[in-house]
């Protein structure tokens, strides 16, 4: 059943031994996070500030920083089950009798859950204040030391096409200048910054709703690497089984959850920038400060006591590794879709997702591997992983031990890497050139003959079936 609104999901983990609150005084100037960054890196609980100084408004962060918490947000047992519903849906069966026909009824239901449902009126705007609106009641923490102001975290920006009339749902940072201004930090690979582009070059005002606090499926589905086609608001339909409801906002035509805990409402002008930075991003390191386009508020709608949900990023693990977990599971069936020898993917939290990818595929033909880490690299914003090791189909991707002992055995340096050059993220520091990157590629593939390799490739020690059955029957009674 699906979440009514983020107020469910905090009772959900407070049920499940999931959530901490803490009454007493927390600054939102740096405590919050310090505070959140030992909890997430000792595996703590999800924490909702109840007392955070100059403010009535609640903060919950660490919503999402586990692999339990994440299946409780997407309300599965299993992450995985989510990517193989998936994957039947993209590869649905013919029925071929009465019950085969009958077992699609549940197939199509789950499709009918896709598109969202416009309402009337939602607890979105219980509270609406328009002139008076400011962004000073929220309790927006600064998250690190050197960062340029507070900062908004946790946000999904809605914005739609001048021309298309699509609608993007990401999520942004965003910069408070003051009590009536935010940066907002568009990247150029970004959908917000091209729907951005096109107002600009229009000479048009763009429209955006900034939303805090959807249910934790909405929450969500704002990060995932969704084809431009596809709405975000349709995965959390599909997430949740049961359609978004939206409402119009009060200043600007744009429909937004309605059970939001809080939306800002304004707009970016074009030509308008202001310098945003620095902000001590998920890279573990500060992005320097740049210029960027500026959101100006024209209301406020909350419901009633609304509660402000806020992330911190920085060097992993944080929070969002596990966001971005999710993805690495629910979007691999996409991933096959394309390239269908691909058996398992891990995109390490350590790597920050898009500095390394560990595959493992059904080798078929001579430079398999290389072939894999091109189509890889033209992948959506794969385009922007820096390192890939494939392997052979039998490998555990996510032991990293084992992708390591593999790595050093399996390949020859002289021969079994691939350097190319493409688009990086463009948080990547360490690039020559701004959003420009090298790649690289390692073959851990077994070698064949007709890949060059004429000396025997010798088999892995492995313990007969036998022998380990019958040392599993005494195991216990050894005391080892």
């Amino acid at each position: 059943m699906a979440y009514r609104d983020l107020k469910e999901f905090i009772a959900r983990l407070k049920e499940a031994g999931e959530l901490k609150e803490i009454s007493r005084p927390v600054d939102p100037h740096l405590e919050i996070t310090e505070i959140a960054d030992r909890a997430v890196k000792r595996g703590g609980p999800a924490l909702l500030f109840t007392n955070v100084t100059g403010h009535s408004m609640p903060v919950l962060i660490n919503a999402f920083a586990s692999r339990r918490r994440m299946e409780l947000a997407l309300e599965t047992d299993n992450i995985d089950a989510i990517a193989a519903e998936i994957d039947a849906l993209l590869t649905p069966e013919v029925p071929r009798s009465v019950l085969d026909k009958l077992k699609m009824i549940p197939v199509l239901a789950r499709l009918q859950d896709l598109a969202p449902r416009e309402v009337r009126s939602g607890p979105c705007q219980e509270i609406v204040r328009t002139g008076d609106a400011s962004l000073d009641d929220l309790p927006i923490i600064t998250c690190w030391p050197g960062d340029g102001g507070p900062y908004i975290t946790l946000a999904q920006v809605f914005t739609r096409h001048p021309e298309k009339g699509t609608l993007n749902i990401g999520m942004y940072r965003l910069q408070k200048f003051d009590s009536r201004t935010l940066g907002m930090h568009w990247q150029r690979h970004k959908g917000g910054a091209e729907h951005y582009r096109v107002a600009e070059q229009r000479g048009e005002r763009l429209e955006a709703a900034i939303v805090l606090g959807p249910d934790p499926a909405m929450i969500y589905a704002s990060t995932a690497p969704l084809p431009e086609e596809v709405s975000e608001l349709m995965l959390a339909g599909f997430l949740r089984r049961k359609p978004v409801e939206t409402v119009k906002c009060v200043t600007v035509d744009l429909r937004v959850p309605a059970n939001s805990q809080i939306v800002l409402e304004g707009y970016v002008e074009p030509g308008e920038r202001r310098l945003e930075g620095p902000f001590g991003d998920h890279t573990g390191f500060y992005s320097l400060a740049d210029m960027y386009p500026v959101f100006h508020l024209t209301a406020i709608t909350t419901c009633r006591d609304p509660v402000y949900p806020t992330t911190v990023v920085g060097r992993p693990p944080m929070e969002d590794g596990w966001l971005g977990k999710a993805t690495e599971r629910i979007f691999l069936p996409l991933i096959r879709k394309t390239l269908p020898e691909v058996v398992d993917i891990n995109l390490p939290v350590e790597g920050i997702f898009h500095n390394f990818a560990i595959v493992s595929i059904r080798k078929r033909y001579p430079g398999h591997a290389r072939k894999v880490m091109h189509a890889l690299w033209g992948l959506g914003q794969m385009m922007f992983t820096k390192y890939i090791i494939v392997l052979d189909e039998h490998a555990n991707v996510h032991d990293m031990q084992e992708v390591i002992w593999r790595l050093g055995t399996a390949t020859d340096p002289r021969r079994d890497i691939e350097i190319a050059s493409g688009p990086t993220d463009v948080l990547d520091h360490a690039a020559a050139i701004p959003d420009f990157s090298g790649k690289l590629g390692f073959d851990a593939t077994r070698k064949w003959p007709d890949e060059g390799y004429n000396r025997e490739w010798p088999e892995e020690i492995v313990m007969s079936p036998e022998i380990k059955a019958r040392v599993d029957a005494y195991w216990d009674d050894l005391g080892i």
